[in-house]
């Protein structure tokens, strides 16, 4: 049984160009195109994490349309892409939505294995920089513990220029960054080529 995985995107807390903690906006493109990344690659959850209701409201009104009003009629492929999209204020709130689904629906109320950080569910964080404190997975290390775990776990990603590195200290583990090809090793992907780049080299067939 391999891991059951879900994804959260974080728009607070995160960093702007000059380091403040900043909170971004959700867009349109980023609900619509992580979460059919998150379909083709099996996970089973996506959680977009802003503290500010008129945000979550954003969402809720985008995931309507296409999930019961006219987009579910006009594209059923998109419908299904946005089942498992949920709106939360903070990463905590997924986290715990996350333990509580995958107890309560594939459990049974069974108690998974805890991770090393005490919680059932592994928190494993992203980012384009490098920084000290969890442990540093390279892609090949957490593509095998996936395959062989049967804890769920949670990758996380931030927007603007990366999440606060006291949010990321308090994560399990933190996964290697995507390096561009020298001598620039440019690292400013958008988010949802992160993403996709991510769950294809952890969860990809190849």
């Amino acid at each position: 049984m391999a891991a059951p995985v879900a994804v959260a995107l974080v728009h607070y807390p995160v960093l702007d160009r000059a380091r403040n903690i900043v909170a971004t906006n959700i867009t349109n493109f980023d609900i619509h195109d992580i979460a059919r990344a998150c379909e083709v690659y099996g996970v089973e959850r996506y959680y977009l994490v802003h503290p500010m209701k008129d945000q979550q409201m954003f969402v809720a009104r985008i995931l309507d349309h296409w999930r019961v009003g006219e987009g579910s009629k006009f594209n059923p492929m998109r419908r299904t892409a946005l089942a498992d999209v949920f709106p939360v204020e903070s990463l905590e709130e997924a986290r715990r939505h996350w333990e509580n689904y995958w107890e309560d629906h594939k459990l049974g109320g069974q108690v998974p294995p805890q991770s090393s950080g005490g919680g059932r569910v592994r928190v494993i964080g992203t980012s384009a920089r490098e920084i000290e404190g969890p442990r540093l997975y390279r892609f090949s290390e957490l593509k095998t513990e996936l395959a062989q775990s049967e804890t769920p776990h949670l990758l996380v990603f931030g927007t603007g220029f990366g999440m606060t590195e006291d949010l990321v200290r308090g994560f399990d583990g933190l996964l290697e960054p995507i390096r561009g090809a020298p001598p620039k090793d440019y690292r400013h992907l958008s988010v949802r080529s992160a993403v996709s780049i991510c769950l294809d080299r952890l969860l990809g067939s190849w």
